[in-house]
């Protein structure tokens, strides 16, 4: 005999709580780990040892939080080259880290997101108050010299998160790192879909009223995400300057976020 279908339904739905309290528990290990990991380790590895560290550790933290990972286009070769990626969710540095791994400059409040603002920092993150003028300069300057040391830097300028639908504007000032390291730049576009069907999934989306926790516990719960990075061909800026290579990269950004499946 079938179960009533409201008894069915509850169980689904005991089930995927369950399943999000399991997977937040080993979450938050992971994050213990990671954290011991970088205090007692990061600073005798190179910074290709401590890269690959960061890599393994952001795929199995997908792996434990059932997230399939896409990589799709080509990966920056190692050196120095700044990636401009869109921006839609709390999962967007782990899974760029995943991907390939890279310094990140983000907003000046993930350092208080808990456990993991500790671990975004312990990786190397910039941070910057985007807010201001004179702050900005301070973190161009620092992301050009890591350009000059041969690093992978990436950066989100939308500069907050979208709904996963249409890119925000892209604000041009960060751009001027990678003009003044003659750096190359590499358009990233990330997408959230499910599994099945390849629409969008609405679990890792984290914008407007919602809080992080809302966020996190709708993706722990669900089976069917599938994180897709696809990468597109690296530019350099030309005779541009960096409003035009901004609204260029834009472009090119939207061009693989609509061709990512």
């Amino acid at each position: 005999m079938n179960a009533p279908h409201g008894q069915a339904g509850g169980a689904r739905t005991r089930g995927g709580q369950l399943r999000a309290a399991w997977r937040a528990l080993r979450a938050v290990l992971h994050v213990l780990r990671g954290l011991w990991i970088i205090r007692s380790e990061f600073g005798r590895l190179t910074h290709a040892q401590s890269q690959l560290i960061v890599r393994e550790w952001s795929r199995r933290m997908l792996a434990i939080m059932g997230i399939a990972l896409d990589v799709q286009g080509q990966p920056p070769a190692h050196g120095a080259v700044l990636m401009v990626a869109n921006h839609i969710s709390w999962l967007d540095i782990l899974v760029m880290n995943a991907a390939h791994p890279s310094r990140f400059v983000s907003k000046a409040d993930v350092q208080r997101w808990p456990l993991l603002g500790s671990l975004i920092t312990g990786a190397g993150t910039l941070y910057i108050e985007r807010e201001s003028r004179r702050d900005a300069l301070r973190v161009v300057h620092r992301m050009a010299e890591r350009l000059r040391a041969g690093e992978t830097v990436s950066v989100f300028p939308e500069g907050t998160t979208g709904d996963g639908a249409q890119l925000l504007p892209f604000h041009a000032n960060l751009l001027q790192a990678a003009i003044s390291a003659s750096a190359p730049v590499q358009p990233v576009a990330l997408r959230y879909l499910e599994r099945g069907s390849g629409l969008p999934h609405p679990g890792p989306v984290f914008i407007g009223d919602d809080t992080l926790v809302a966020s996190v516990w709708r993706t722990l719960r669900s089976d069917t995400v599938r994180a897709v990075v696809r990468y597109g061909t690296p530019q350099r800026a030309g005779a541009r300057d960096r409003r035009a290579w901004s609204e260029a990269l834009r472009a090119e950004v939207q061009a693989e976020f609509d061709a990512a499946r």
